[in-house]
């Protein structure tokens, strides 16, 4: 008997009876609906966790915080480190600041703004994708680049912040400058204590480019990126390292020393996402301590891997009490076509061909509920997506995030839902299909069980 004909007649069995197969086929339709449903929703929060992530942090980027020694302590990075790094496969650029570790104070026309002085490699840094707005590179010591806030954050020099800014932290319109930054003169006032009283110095650059508007709408840049030259002018003025306004030499324990410069922000930008891992395993191998975006959705990964998993767990029990439907339908299918069977096994039919038939009848109404049931659960995806943020922000007056989404089906989800299904109603109906092949002959034919 050819499966054509054994797929035929199993059909042509089921019409008879379609009131109990659709109320099976039901049944599992919706069980197979909850399973896909309760997972989706552990497969949306993991891919709204990760998006958030890869944004908030460039996903090729290694921040690379120092090198261990045989004494398990941490040494800041050398340029001979960083040789080492750019001689390395895989690896797109090795951008290095240092940071003053004293807040500066900027003064361009009458407006002022406190902002983070750092010293960079520019070519390094344009490199790995730093980006000007308006003007270009510095060339020359007293010529620098600032960040793309900087403008936005200057106000008028005496103004206090409670009267230059608004409740949102922003500088209201009154109290900003007017104009352009690229070509204006600004100076850079630093600070020191001597004998416990502040001394100033001003140092006069020209700004000559502005950096690009942050891609992200919460990051805010207002940096100034200074020389290595006018960097060594502030230690020498304030006597430390880093120019920290120490109270004295001997008090601040930051005296400034001749030696190998070393960088506070080092990071390592590689040719692609898939190499990340890679740099990082060797790096760490030698004893550097870095991190990356990796190490993150590593963490993140196996924690959600552990819901979605119970979440499946949890919904496969749905399955499993649709099953008991689909045992009963075959069950009582038995009973019925003991006639049918009968004549099969007396025209020559194989114990193994009647079982076969009852398990294609039992997968058959599996499949087709899985069919139905990833149907109903892509709807229900949709409209919860698209309605709860409308519930949640109607009835608790708060908005979620724009980028949060409540569900996610990815395609393997529905192929995981139809192996469950398709393996509970084979192992349904694997009872009920031995049991045909113990029909007797004589006693069916008298329709007789």
């Amino acid at each position: 008997m050819r499966f054509k004909d054994q797929f035929q007649f199993v059909r042509k069995n089921m019409k008879k009876n379609r009131t109990r197969i659709f109320m099976t086929i039901l049944a599992t339709a919706m069980g197979c609906a909850f399973l896909i449903v309760l997972a989706s929703v552990g497969f949306g929060l993991h891919k709204s966790v990760i998006k958030q992530i890869t944004e908030q942090r460039v996903v090729t980027s290694i921040d690379v915080h120092g090198k261990q020694d045989e004494n398990n302590a941490y040494h800041e990075i050398t340029d001979e480190d960083i040789a080492y790094f750019e001689g390395l496969e895989n690896v797109k650029a090795v951008t290095r600041r240092k940071m003053m570790f004293q807040e500066g104070m900027y003064k361009v026309e009458g407006y002022q703004v406190d902002a983070q002085t750092l010293v960079a490699h520019m070519p390094s840094e344009v490199k790995a994708g730093f980006e000007l707005s308006a003007g270009r590179l510095p060339e020359k010591p007293t010529e620098i680049i600032v960040g793309y806030d900087f403008l936005q954050a200057l106000i008028p020099e005496g103004a206090t912040y409670e009267d230059a800014y608004d409740e949102q932290g922003v500088v209201k319109e009154d109290y900003q400058f007017k104009g352009e930054l690229v070509g204006k003169e600004v100076i850079l006032t630093v600070r020191k204590y001597e004998d416990e009283k502040e001394v100033t110095k001003d140092i006069p650059l020209t700004i000559v480019g502005v950096g690009k508007e942050p891609t992200r709408s919460w990051s805010y840049d207002r940096n100034a990126f200074i020389s290595q030259e006018i960097f060594k002018e502030i230690e020498t003025f304030t006597g430390t390292s880093n120019g920290m306004p120490a109270v004295g030499r001997e008090e601040s324990g930051e005296v400034r020393e001749e030696g190998p410069p070393t960088y506070h922000e080092v990071k390592i930008y590689a040719t692609d996402l898939s190499t990340v891992e890679g740099l990082s395993d060797k790096l760490e191998g030698e004893k550097y301590g870095v991190y990356s975006v990796v190490n993150e959705l590593k963490e993140v990964n196996i924690l959600f891997t552990i819901m979605k998993v119970g979440l499946i767990f949890i919904g496969t029990v749905a399955i499993v009490i649709a099953s008991i439907g689909i045992y009963n339908t075959m069950t009582m299918a038995v009973t019925e076509r003991a006639p049918d069977i009968g004549i099969m096994k007396a025209i020559g039919a194989s114990p193994s061909v009647i079982k076969k038939i009852f398990l294609i009848e039992s997968s058959y109404i599996g499949l087709l509920g899985a069919f139905f049931g990833t149907v109903v659960a892509y709807l229900i995806s949709v409209g919860v997506n698209f309605g709860l943020p409308l519930i949640i922000s109607s009835a608790f007056g708060e908005k979620p995030p724009e980028d949060l989404m409540f569900t996610y089906i990815p395609w393997n989800l529905p192929l995981i839902c139809v192996a469950i299904c398709l393996g509970v109603t084979i192992l349904s109906g694997m009872r009920p299909a031995q049991r045909a092949t113990k029909v007797d002959v004589l006693k069916a034919m008298r329709r007789e069980v």
